[in-house]
């Protein structure tokens, strides 16, 4: 089927129609078109220069929080506590840095200045959040994503400290399992989140799990004092 060309109106295709991917094209960023598009299991990811892209992967990257492989070395050095861990103190340095902190092989980043103001929209309306590695007063660390009913939707990480964004991921994982959230999303695999434990779902399984997962309680609102 050819990709859908969004309206005005707020609703998205079946994400079963997905060609390699990519569902839709167009639309809006919203904050109740990414609540209705992350309920759906769809993601936007697109360029600079592109028009807003859908997305509803073929399988998916989900880790079960509590399950976190760290290496012997990242878990003997994160014991000595070098960072202080926050959440939602500082969700816009979070994703200005996610956006600018330069990664191998990737030319350009996709936060652009509208993703950005996206998801600074839905960390105030309570539906993102950070978490960060503080050291001597300084952000050196973090991650930020997408949390709905018992599912957390990771978006992007970065580090400015060895070990600084491993601690972030480990603080989330934990405190994920420990409100009992049932999936930590973490979009398309590939390798480097292999060797964190994520485990490749395909679609239909991913969809299924996220229905039972968006029945939760959830985590609505500010991290500060969690």
């Amino acid at each position: 089927m050819p990709v859908v060309r969004l309206r005005r109106e707020l609703v998205f295709p079946d994400p079963e129609q997905a060609e390699e991917g990519l569902l839709a094209i167009g639309g809006d960023l919203s904050v109740p078109r990414l609540l209705l598009a992350y309920r759906s299991g769809i993601f936007p990811w697109y360029g600079a220069e592109d028009p807003i892209l859908w997305w509803s992967p073929e399988t998916r990257a989900v880790l079960r929080p509590g399950h976190l492989h760290l290496s012997a070395r990242t878990r003997r050095s994160l014991r000595q506590r070098p960072f202080e861990i926050r959440m939602d103190t500082a969700f816009e340095a979070v994703i200005a840095a996610c956006a600018s902190v330069s990664r191998p092989g990737q030319d350009g980043t996709w936060i652009t200045a509208e993703m950005r103001a996206a998801y600074v929209a839905l960390h105030r309306a309570g539906h993102a959040h950070s978490v960060e590695a503080w050291r001597e007063g300084e952000l050196r660390g973090g991650l930020y994503g997408v949390a709905l009913g018992g599912a957390f939707f990771g978006e992007s990480m970065f580090s400015l400290a060895p070990e600084a964004s491993r601690a972030a991921l480990q603080a989330l994982d934990a405190r994920l399992a420990a409100w009992g959230f049932t999936l930590l999303d973490g979009q398309l695999p590939h390798e480097g989140l292999t060797g964190y434990g994520f485990q490749a779902m395909p679609r239909q399984v991913f969809r299924a799990e996220l229905t039972v997962a968006l029945r939760l309680e959830g985590r609505v609102g500010n991290w500060v004092q969690s």
